[in-house]
């Protein structure tokens, strides 16, 4: 894979990426969050016209007034969400009602015991989108098409956007050209992750505007080179079982030994999801699939 780390962006400019669609980068820079989250707005640039906006990204008033600048003298018809990670949803509600209570779109947000396993970039509590997506729809605005696809796996409720005209996604966390994507349990699942990640080799895009970095333009390529990186990852993970080791915390240091250590606490978290893919494999088994305390074994299948 050939990521992209240096691009040409300014904090709350808004850049014209095709003839549908403009990004405007708000100012929460971070090791999962990159140089920011990229927020899209989709549609025609001439008045009065109507567009959607996609991420509106973290509860950041410096990025509102720079969205509504942006937008200008457009109407938003919809606020489409990828995800209800903190740094994609918060914005939401604040943005619908500066445009008029615009409607939010999303999947529902998950609900459910995290088992002590956690993330520095935390599920939105509070969010409520409008109208539930569960993969399938479709979106229509004044000129652009959007199909939604149900994409669990960086997060069980997260969504990607598919827009018709130009053959293109945006995908959220789900792939992104500045780094791989953290799949972290309890909410994110890798078996998952590889389902809708197929799911998006197939479809043939042209291009894929992630919410962190610049937009893959070499798509097919980069999909398999992501595709390819995860079962390296598997394949090592297994190694490092039949060499010996038995948790997580032998196994992160040899295979992540080029990382720096404070990455480590995610890659603990990745690793676990490799493992417990592992095990629905039927390769693996475990005292403890949900704990970054629990022993793995390979599965002897000779009786």
């Amino acid at each position: 894979m050939q990521f992209t780390r240096e691009f040409d962006f300014a904090y709350g400019r808004c850049d014209r990426l095709s003839e549908r669609v403009e990004r405007v980068i708000a100012n929460n820079p971070g090791p999962f969050t990159f140089t920011g989250t990229g927020t899209y707005i989709v549609g025609r640039a001439d008045a009065g016209s109507q567009v959607a906006v996609i991420d509106p990204g973290p509860p950041d008033q410096d990025h509102l007034a720079a969205l509504l600048r942006a937008i200008g003298p457009r109407t938003v018809s919809h606020i489409l969400v990828t995800h209800t990670h903190a740094d994609h949803s918060p914005l939401s509600h604040d943005l619908a009602k500066a445009v008029g209570s615009a409607p939010i779109y999303a999947a529902r947000p998950p609900h459910g015991d995290n088992h002590g396993l956690r993330l520095d970039e935390g599920h939105d509590e509070g969010f409520a989108p409008d109208i539930i997506l569960n993969g399938g729809e479709v979106i229509e605005g004044d000129g652009w098409t959007v199909d939604v696809m149900a994409t669990p796996g960086h997060a069980s409720n997260h969504i990607c956007f598919a827009l018709r005209e130009e053959n293109g996604l945006f995908s959220g966390d789900h792939i992104m050209g500045w780094s791989t994507t953290i799949v972290a349990p309890p909410d994110g699942d890798m078996s998952d992750y590889m389902a809708s990640l197929e799911a998006i080799m197939v479809r043939g895009f042209d291009t894929i505007w992630p919410t962190h970095g610049a937009p893959i333009v070499d798509v097919e390529p980069f999909l398999k080179g992501y595709h390819a990186h995860r079962m390296q990852r598997e394949a090592q993970v297994l190694e490092r079982l039949a060499a010996g080791d038995t948790t997580v915390a032998q196994m992160v240091p040899v295979l992540y030994a080029a990382v720096s250590q404070s990455l480590w606490p995610a890659a603990s978290l990745s690793v676990l999801s490799h493992l417990q893919k592992l095990v629905r494999d039927g390769r693996v088994e475990t005292n403890d699939a949900n704990s970054l305390q629990g022993h793995w074994h390979l599965v002897d299948h000779i009786s």
